[in-house]
């Protein structure tokens, strides 16, 4: 394996680890490019005991080239598919980051206390540390889809589209707590080694700056 894929596996099995998901409560969809992602929340709920199914997103840095309408819409089609029924689902059509989709969410179902959060495996870290600014009160959880690297990745981003977004999923885990988006939490040494070889390496499209 090239030191690329070795680094970019150190940073996959940091940003998917999952503290699982609740199986009662509020289940929430984060939009995406991967239709995967519905598709493992439909299931989520069929199975368990779960109040209300609410799909958040309107586009992103790849949703607004791939489709015509909302990420939200799109999911919305994609769980009525796995027989979903409409009185169970909520829109969100509004939001276009993570902090969005949390404080969406919040506001659509205030009363929620047990929240999940399906997303891209990639950005289960993401969620749980911005979780805590966006929704103090709730006891949140985030989950994904059982996806391989490098053998699964959407060909809607390809490998190297996905390193770049991990890239810069670790640049906003670092950057993010100064401007108050999420909580502070310590990078592993191996994991910061890692962003930083592929950031050096061409792996920086995603990255963020916060003094532009």
């Amino acid at each position: 394996m090239t030191p690329t894929m070795n680094h970019a596996l150190t940073l996959w099995r940091y940003l998917t680890a999952s503290p699982g998901y609740h199986q009662e409560g509020l289940l929430v969809v984060c939009g995406s490019y991967d239709l995967r992602v519905c598709d493992y929340a439909c299931d989520l709920f069929k199975r368990h005991k779960f109040d209300r199914l609410l799909i958040t997103g309107r586009t992103g840095n790849w949703t607004h080239h791939l489709w015509s309408e909302t990420e939200a819409r799109i999911f919305a089609k994609r769980a009525r598919q796995h027989c979903i029924p409409d009185k169970s689902i909520i829109l969100d059509n509004e939001a276009t980051n993570f902090a969005e989709n949390i404080r969406n969410a919040r506001l659509l179902v205030p009363s929620a206390r047990k929240v999940t959060f399906i997303t891209k495996l990639n950005s289960i870290r993401r969620v749980i540390t911005t979780s805590p600014v966006q929704w103090p009160d709730a006891n949140v959880r985030a989950d994904g889809p059982p996806i391989r690297f490098p053998e699964e990745v959407s060909n809607v981003v390809g490998i190297f589209g996905l390193i770049a977004e991990m890239v810069g999923d670790i640049d906003r885990l670092i950057k993010y707590p100064d401007a108050g988006f999420q909580v502070a939490i310590k990078v592993p040494d191996d994991v910061w080694t890692s962003y930083q070889y592929l950031a050096e390496h061409g792996f920086d499209s995603h990255m963020v700056s916060l003094t532009a």
